[in-house]
């Protein structure tokens, strides 16, 4: 009678865990992504993949949006996040910058961090000088599907009057690239939920 009564336990065990994980993707893929008219002292844009000198078609998109926050006069300085990445030869948040800069961003409202390589530690880094700089109020600048982490993450390390605002542009558009997206951002939540980190 015992191991019937695991099996069936561990079944529903099974059932829970796979509806808590559709409960998580829904919460994903439905998180508020901002308004393209919400104003803040700064916007941080969290890194992504670069090509040598070039930023990737998603960090672009993230860079762009930060551009046109900057110049719809939104906010009044861009945050750009992210140091080496795995096989890059320059920093994201430079390749950042010297993009936004060509697109008419003075260099003097931009600043950088090229310490970090995660969600968090772009947030922490970026916080550093939130706080260096008397900042009081950050959009996070990202892709719709990283939205709900990153918000998580920017409230739980405490930073200051936090929207999120995604990127209109993102390049996850259709379902063949969001189902990968929201997929990786499902797992990279829960690891966050269970090891806060």
């Amino acid at each position: 009678m015992f191991f019937p009564r695991l099996f069936k336990a561990s079944k529903w065990l099974v059932v829970v865990f796979l509806l808590w994980i559709l409960f998580l993707a829904y919460q994903i893929a439905t998180f508020p992504v901002g308004q393209l008219t919400d104003k803040a002292d700064v916007a941080i844009v969290l890194g992504a993949a670069v090509y040598d000198d070039k930023p990737s078609p998603v960090f672009r998109e993230r860079i762009n949006h930060a551009v046109n926050l900057y110049k719809a006069g939104n906010i009044q300085t861009i945050i750009f996040t992210g140091g080496l990445g795995d096989g890059e030869t320059h920093a994201e948040s430079i390749v950042a910058k010297n993009l936004a800069v060509t697109l008419g961003v003075p260099e003097t409202d931009i600043l950088t961090e090229i310490e970090s390589q995660t969600t968090r530690g772009n947030l922490l880094q970026a916080q550093k000088l939130v706080i260096t700089k008397g900042l009081t109020s950050t959009l996070v600048v990202s892709d719709p599907l990283h939205s709900k982490r990153a918000m998580m993450m920017a409230e739980d390390i405490g930073l200051v009057a936090v929207k999120a605002s995604a990127t209109p542009t993102t390049r996850y558009q259709s379902v063949k690239t969001k189902a990968p997206f929201l997929l990786r951002e499902v797992y990279f939540y829960l690891h966050y939920l269970v090891f806060n980190g």
